[in-house]
Formats: structure tokens, sequence, C-alpha cells
């Protein structure tokens, strides 16, 4: 949990988690101060990754500080600020219980702070920041490695260069561009394997589960992210045939000529050409369903939207599966709360990815 005027992104699992100062990476606020309790299961204890620690240097950091306790210990860490900053970028505590105090007084400059932390189950935590962990060589070329992301790491400040056909370059910041590639979900975080391969020339900018990546230039590596293994076969990145396609209802369009076309379901194939699958105007909760003609392994969607004439694209939706066409169960996601929704397109010419994560197992999708 977090209290106070001075909390910035934060987001706080059992197992892993983000925080952040307000306006990280912009000035952080005067007299703000920010108090987050971080818990872990109990029998395990806590690795806390110092991201970024910039806060106006002061005696004894008596103006702005971030202090780290634990009280099943009293054990105090700090206070930190610019000219008092931690003595490694990683800290292992003793404990499943610590709590993190930031404040500021007045001042002029600071970024503010980044942290980051998992448990004793996850020792290869990787920090929300750009580079590797520290103090890790860098891997060499087509050697594949794996690390731990915590959660949150999507909303961190930095920039991700590339998608996951074409792998990431070097300079991303790494666990933002997992979630980009759709190996991990941002509420949980999770371990990832990737390689380091051969950069290539141009990276096209791609927009994929919430996140959209720059286009970027010469990158000597690439990160390349792996969903299961070194040895994943493209198979399973395969896209999966779609058998018949249905819907709630379809547009009969009477263009200026009086000739109709019909937008029916079968037109929303990706590589169809021409105009979509479009619902009949005014129509409420309109769905579009998929038969993949047996139970199949369903790992993600893409959608696009149609530029025949008419600038129409969908802007959000929520998943729906079912294994025999009558009993429906709706996608929640890694959370597992309440129904996902995906985000869609913002115009009708470029394509969104979306992960299922966990994957579904089904034979209809709505």
């Amino acid at each position: 949990v977090s209290a106070g005027n001075g909390c910035g992104h934060t987001l706080l699992t059992p197992h892993s988690g983000t925080l952040s100062s307000k306006n990280y990476p912009g000035t952080y606020p005067n007299h703000t101060m920010c108090c987050w309790q971080l818990q872990a299961p109990p029998g395990t204890s806590l690795l806390l990754a110092f991201g970024d620690v910039d806060l106006e240097p002061s005696e004894h950091c008596a103006h702005s500080s971030l202090l780290l306790t634990d009280p099943q210990t009293g054990t105090a860490y700090g206070p930190y600020c610019r000219n008092s900053i931690p003595s490694a970028p990683l800290l292992v505590t003793n404990s499943s219980t610590v709590t993190v105090l930031f404040n500021s007084t007045r001042h002029r400059s600071g970024r503010g702070l980044l942290l980051s932390y998992a448990t004793s189950q996850h020792p290869a935590e990787q920090v929300c920041r750009r580079g590797w962990m520290a103090g890790s060589p860098d891997p060499p070329l087509t050697m594949c490695f794996s690390v731990y992301c915590p959660a949150g790491c999507k909303n961190i400040h930095g920039d991700i260069w590339g998608n996951p056909s074409q792998g990431y370059r070097d300079t991303s910041v790494l666990c933002k561009a997992a979630v980009h590639a759709g190996v991990i979900a941002d509420e949980l975080g999770g371990q990832v394997t990737l390689s380091r391969e051969k950069g290539i020339t141009l990276y096209e900018s791609a927009f994929a589960n919430g996140l959209r990546s720059k286009r970027g230039s010469l990158s000597e590596k690439r990160l390349v992210f792996h969903k299961v293994c070194c040895l994943l076969s493209p198979a399973c990145d395969d896209v999966l045939e779609v058998v018949a396609f249905n819907a709630s209802s379809w547009w009969h369009e009477v263009d200026v000529l009086g000739q109709d076309r019909a937008w029916v379901a079968e037109r929303a194939a990706l590589s169809t050409t021409g105009h979509s699958w479009a619902a009949e105007p005014g129509a409420e909760a309109a769905w579009l369903e998929l038969d993949l003609g047996t139970r199949r392994n369903v790992t993600g969607i893409i959608t696009k939207g149609s530029s025949e004439q008419h600038d129409y694209y969908v802007t959000s939706y929520h998943v729906s599966s079912s294994r025999d066409g009558k009993n429906w169960r709706p996608y929640r996601g890694s959370s597992g709360q309440e129904d996902k929704v995906f985000e869609g397109n913002a115009d009708s010419q470029g394509e969104v990815s979306n992960a299922f994560i966990p994957p579904m197992v089904a034979r209809y999708i709505r």
C-alpha cells in the first residue's frame, strides 16, 4: 500500500513491484511525502533495486531523503539523497516487510526516485531502467539468458525500439520491451528469456499491449524475447486459421450510386483487402465471432481498422472464449479479478497487437 501526496507511479504486488516519486523523472515537488509498505509472502525476503535515486543534496539528507526500514528487525537503510547514495544498486534484506519513506522540503533540483523490488524467490531481478542488471557482464552474442522483471515496468520513463518480429534495440528498456513483446503481463511481471543477436538497419514503430515502440536506426545488437525457450519454433507464433466468421450484425451500405455493399463478418480477416466487417449502425454490444475449427492455444490478437472509403476502427474491446459455442467465458487476464479491456486502434491504418497472458484454449473467440 502507499499513502501521501508525493507518490508517483506505483504498482505493488506480493511478489514484485515498482514505485516512483511524483513527477518522476521530472523534478519532484516541494513539501511532499510518500510512504510505501512492501509486504512479501511469509518465508521470503525482499530484494530492492535502486533504479534511480536523485534527491537534492543536503547535510544528512535533511531536506529531501529516502529512508527504508525493516519493522521486523528494526534495521534502517539510509537516509539517501544525492550526496549519500546507496552503496550498491541491489539491497538484499532479511525481511518480508519493508517500509519505504520519501519526503521533501523546499528544493530546486532532483528527479526523485525509482525503485523496484522482488522476493528471494526471484533473485535475478532486472531493474526498471536502461541497461543490464548492474554487475552482470554483457551476455555473448546469440547466448540465451534469463532475467526477472518486476511488475509495473510498463509506465516507467524510457523508450523501446522495435517489435516482437524484429527484436529490440539493445538500448531499449528491457522489461518494458518484454511487456511490449507480450511475454509478461505488466500487472504481474515475471521471468523472461531472451538472446542478444546481430542487429538490423531499421526498426519500425509498432503498437502492442498498450505500448508504442519508436522507429529507430541502426543497432549493432538486438534483444530477442522467447516465449518458451531459446529453441522456440517459429511455428509457435503461426497465425491461426479461422474456419468461419459470425457476427451480431453487419452493415449493408448503399453508396451514392445506389449499389449495395455488405460489410459481412467474413470480411473481418486481417488479410482482407477493401472494406472490412462493420456492425449495423447504431447496434449496441456488437460482437464478432471466430470459429477456429477445433480447440487451439490462442496467444494473442491483432486488430486493424478499415480505411476503405471510411475511417473505421475499434478503440477498445472485450474478449470471450468458448469450447462449444454455447457457454462463454470472459477473458480476465493475469489478474483474474475483472474482465480485461484491450486497447485497440487509434486510426484505421496501423495494426495493434495484444497478447493473452495466460493464453486461452478455445475453439470459438468473441
